[in-house]
């Protein structure tokens, strides 16, 4: 792939906004972005940078914003089927529409089709990562990856693991749990930009003896991913009490089968007890955030302010969490975190909530020193934002007192009009007609 320089605004990060400050967000006003062999090779103004890169072709963003691509950190691909349909509680939600559906991804050519379909929307949204769940089939894993290495897309999934509370048409047991998991990992884990997530559903669907395997696969594997449900529900973490009495918490359960630490990210975490903050911090674990889920499910209020700001925070991620959640898009869960926060009294700035749904988000998931950013030697998965995509954003952007002003209108008001093209490893995979 020859040289070639996107040019407009660009976002990018020097640190993590809730620990060192909004001011390591930085907005370069005219930016150049240089991509060779679908690697960042340079990204500084471009008054600087062009003069060293005479003759290569240049994309003019004009006022455009040039972004990390988003990172969705926990989504049940299997659940497209079911987004928006009419809400119950998480654990009713689950046996009314979440199992009837990842039923049929047993047929792969079903579960192919339901693969190239979210991936579709992925990139219409400027989504470029995600760290996804599979059904409990082998070959739903198998279709996604396929159709994830056709786009070259830097993609997590995982065989679901459930052997006990689920219709049996979706449990398998402790042992082919395992054996589905390790030959899934052995044909796609660092395979081009695969990633491999150990995914048991969460306890509830979980025996101990599965959980064991679980712990002992990660061990044999540990630069895979592990992914899991924590907390999400004051009757799910009851019922979960009732399986594992002897433990002293939920967490507990993930960590004494050794499901916890660095590239362990566990969803929802809204329910903590203080033990279990702390208890997170020090393991190295992280959180996926899923606000719009939350909300549609009536779980709870995630606490943004007291898990993710200052020293010691637990790295957290924004995630979709589709299908409960409403929407594949990053700024309708954006905007969702920011009204959340503020229901707590925390105002969530800008800065924080884009790095959530970039670099927060590739932290969660270990992959922070290969996407989520703009510098040097990162993966060019880039998106390109259109500011003023509506008559109303325009109107709004036209008083904005400065970019984040800007940038926090576009939180609130778009959509995925506002995506003007979205690049994979530097390669244009979507442009808006």
């Amino acid at each position: 792939m020859s040289v070639f320089i996107l040019r407009g605004q660009v976002l990018s990060f020097a640190g993590d906004p809730f620990v060192d400050g909004i001011e390591t967000a930085k907005i370069e006003s005219d930016g150049a972005v240089v991509v060779e062999n679908g690697l960042i090779v340079e990204s500084g103004p471009a008054q600087t940078v062009l003069p060293r890169y005479r003759g290569a072709r240049i994309e003019h963003c004009g006022g455009d914003l040039i972004a990390p691509g988003f990172i969705d950190c926990h989504v049940h691909y299997t659940q497209m089927p079911v987004i928006a349909s009419y809400g119950e509680e998480l654990l009713e939600w689950l046996n009314q529409f979440t199992f009837p559906a990842e039923t049929k991804f047993e047929d792969k050519n079903f579960a192919t089709a339901g693969a190239r379909l979210y991936l579709n929307e992925c990139l219409r949204n400027g989504v470029t990562t995600a760290s996804v769940y599979g059904s409990v089939h082998p070959q739903s894993v198998d279709a996604f990856f396929e159709a994830a290495q056709k786009l070259n897309m830097r993609m997590a999934c995982g065989k679901v693991l459930m052997d006990r509370n689920a219709p049996d048409a979706l449990c398998d047991n402790a042992q082919s749990g395992y054996d589905d998991s390790k030959r899934l990992i052995e044909r796609w884990h660092g395979k081009g930009r695969a990633t491999y997530a150990i995914t048991p559903r969460f306890a509830i669907t979980s025996t101990p003896q599965q959980l064991e395997v679980a712990g002992a696969l990660w061990r044999e594997f540990p630069d895979a991913l592990m992914q899991t449900h924590l907390s999400e529900n004051n009757a799910e973490i009851a019922y979960t009490r009732q399986l594992y009495p002897q433990d002293a918490d939920y967490f507990a359960i993930y960590e004494r089968f050794g499901l916890a630490g660095p590239g362990a990210i566990f969803g929802h975490a809204i329910h903590l007890t203080e033990r279990e903050k702390q208890a997170l911090r020090e393991s190295g674990s992280s959180i996926a955030h899923c606000p719009t889920s939350n909300l549609f499910l009536g779980s709870g209020l995630f606490d943004m302010k007291g898990l993710g700001e200052g020293q010691g925070h637990i790295p957290t991620g924004l995630a979709s969490d589709v299908g409960a959640g409403t929407s594949l898009s990053m700024f309708k869960t954006m905007k969702a975190s920011y009204e959340v926060c503020r229901l707590q009294g925390y105002a969530l700035h800008p800065a924080k909530a884009w790095y959530l749904a970039t670099l927060g988000s590739a932290r969660a998931l270990r992959m922070d020193r290969r996407i989520g950013n703009i510098a040097p030697g990162y993966e060019a998965d880039l998106v390109v934002i259109d500011l003023n995509s509506t008559a109303m954003i325009e109107q709004r952007v036209s008083k904005s007192r400065d970019i984040w002003d800007t940038l926090f209108a576009q939180i609130i008001l778009a959509d995925d009009r506002a995506i003007r093209a979205c690049f994979i490893a530097g390669e244009a995979r979507y442009r808006r007609a």
